[in-house]
């Protein structure tokens, strides 16, 4: 299946981006939507009587509309922010204010920091507990049972991971929410590193609420939200007198980036009309090879899950002698981005004991790459591991 490159102008000079995990380029249609909306006097307030008004107004409910399509969601519980970790903090604050002492939150160690830290941050401001399941270093897998494991009736809310933005695992999350609702607990599902690959349906998984950044799926620099409708009229939200206290936009708080929300909606008109599963399977095409090349190379070790099933088309490896940050410059001579470090997954460095070793190199697939670019960096990687 042929790359998209052609729909990206920022993917067409000349370097191979690995980066997309940390944020992907943007899609032409989107650009079009961001520089139509500033330029066709669209750009103003919402709420008014006059047409720029009434425009940005439509916007919101046909970007609400467009996403939940993505989703399979309810448009009235999605909200749009300015990235998934702000939403997590807004979100966690007004969970925090429900909670009382002794009562639980249980997250995981496969987590990025942005689906911990929030939740920590709220529990201890409670006199809650806040609890971390495992993964198993050993095959980067999360067993659903860790995470029953320390689900009780003190539990309101378990945190999840849609998918490791580092390791790349997909754990099986519906045991762990059937477990957590049979408890009378709430699921929050963190999907950032899941829904630029994976079809995402959540009325199927039954989460509570999940959050993606667009900006990692083809869209500008934004945070979305979705929370079940009734449970997201009911949150104390923090926020000024006057702002909307009904929908969806009780969440977000001053004023929408209307152009920004303009980019996510075309953005998510893009991934309707090309498929999920057609993006998952060209995207596993071009990451079966980059997998097999790098688990073949002596002196490059590969973290996580071996194989192709339950993850994401992200890899993360280490090359004997050679810290992740001179990886990553070596490849970044070659005109080749990846990114090196913790990855802000800071949990899971620290699991794998690799925390005080630079943590580790992240390479992960969009569709815009190409088989040329698998070879260069497969190429990069086989010399340093050899020298």
């Amino acid at each position: 299946m042929s790359s998209l490159r052609h729909r990206f102008p920022g993917a067409r000079d000349g370097w191979a981006r690995f980066d997309g995990p940390a944020g992907t380029q943007v899609v032409d249609s989107a650009i079009t939507a961001m520089t139509n909306w500033l330029s066709d006097g669209s750009n103003g307030c919402g709420g008014g009587y006059f047409a720029a008004a009434l425009k940005a107004d439509e916007l919101m409910e046909r970007a609400r509309a467009t996403v939940g399509r993505l989703f399979n969601a309810d448009p009235a519980g999605i909200a749009f922010g300015a990235n998934m970790t702000s939403i997590t903090f807004a979100l966690s604050r007004a969970i925090g204010a429900t909670l009382q002492p002794g009562d639980r939150i249980v997250g995981t160690r496969m987590d990025h920091d942005a689906n911990v830290t929030p939740w920590r941050l709220a529990a201890d401001g409670a006199g809650a507990h806040h609890v971390l399941a495992p993964f198993d270093p050993l095959t980067g897998t999360l067993p659903p049972q860790n995470v029953i494991d320390l689900i009780d009736e003190r539990t309101k809310w378990v945190t999840l991971p849609g998918a490791s933005n580092l390791l790349g695992t997909a754990p099986d999350l519906r045991p762990i929410i059937d477990a957590a609702h049979a408890a009378g607990a709430r699921v929050f599902v963190d999907a950032v590193a899941l829904a630029p690959h994976h079809p995402i349906d959540i009325t199927a998984l039954g989460c509570d609420a999940m959050v993606t950044s667009p900006y990692k799926w083809y869209a500008p620099h934004s945070g979305m939200l979705w929370m079940q409708p009734e449970l997201l009229a009911a949150l104390p939200v923090f926020k000024v007198r006057p702002s909307n206290d009904s929908g969806p936009s009780r969440f977000e708080t001053g004023m929408p980036n209307f152009e920004g929300i303009a980019g996510v909606e075309a953005a998510a008109r893009f991934l309707l009309e090309e498929g999920m599963s057609s993006i998952q399977a060209a995207e596993n095409d071009l990451f079966a090879p980059l997998l097999a090349g790098l688990l073949a190379m002596e002196h490059v070790t590969v973290w996580g899950v071996h194989g192709m099933e339950g993850r994401t088309p992200t890899a993360a490896f280490t090359v004997a002698g050679r810290t992740p940050a001179a990886v990553s410059q070596a490849m970044a001579a070659e005109r080749i981005a990846v990114w090196d470090g913790h990855n802000y997954a800071v949990e899971v460095v620290g699991q794998l004991g690799l925390a005080d070793s630079g943590g580790v190199v992240r390479a992960g697939i969009s569709r815009y790459l190409e088989p040329d670019d698998v070879a260069r960096l497969l190429s990069v990687v086989e010399r340093l591991a050899t020298r």
